[in-house]
C-alpha cells in the first residue's frame, strides 16, 4: 500500500477507535457496535469472550448495569500495523449486582490496555482484546479498608 494510503488508513483507524471509546462513555452502544466489522471482546483477565452482536450487546448491558457510570479516561492511543493499542483508566462505581456480588457503592480506577484488531487494510474493528489486573478492581471494590 502506498505511503499516502497507509497514512489515511492510520488516521481513519485512530478516529474509529476514538469514536468507539467515546461512544462507550456516552452509552451509545449502537454507535459502538457500528465500529466493528464483527463485534468481539476478549477479556484476558477473566477468560471471557463475547462474540457477535448479541453477546457484545449483552456484555454492555451487564457491565453498565453493575457500573452505570463506567467510563474510560486518560486515553493514549498507539498505532501498529493491524491494530490500535489503547492505554486508559477504566473507572466506575459498583451500583448493581455483578456475577452474584452485591453492589458495594465503591468506585474503582484501573489502568488497562486494549488491542483493537483490524484485518489487513481493514477499516473496521474485528476484535477488542482487553488486558487488566482483576485484583486491582476487586481490591478497590471489596476491601473493607478501601472505603
Amino acid at each position: 500500500m502506498p505511503e499516502e494510503e497507509q497514512a489515511g488508513l492510520r488516521e481513519r483507524r485512530l478516529a474509529l477507535v476514538k469514536e468507539h471509546m467515546d461512544s462507550e462513555n456516552r452509552h451509545e452502544f449502537d454507535t459502538t457496535l457500528s465500529t466493528f466489522d464483527h463485534p468481539r471482546y476478549e477479556l484476558i483477565a477473566t477468560g471471557e469472550v463475547y462474540d457477535g452482536p448479541e453477546q457484545v450487546a449483552g456484555y454492555y448491558a451487564a457491565s453498565r448495569s453493575a457500573f452505570p457510570d463506567q467510563r474510560n479516561a486518560n486515553v493514549v492511543l498507539h498505532y501498529a500495523e493491524d491494530a490500535v493499542i489503547a492505554e486508559f483508566d477504566l473507572r466506575g462505581t459498583h451500583l448493581g449486582e455483578l456475577k452474584g456480588i452485591a453492589p458495594t457503592g465503591r468506585s474503582f480506577t484501573c489502568r488497562m490496555c486494549a488491542l483493537f484488531l483490524f484485518e489487513p487494510a481493514g477499516e473496521r474493528i474485528v476484535g477488542e482484546r482487553v488486558y487488566f489486573d482483576q485484583a486491582t478492581i476487586a481490591r478497590q471494590l471489596l476491601d473493607e479498608q478501601a472505603g
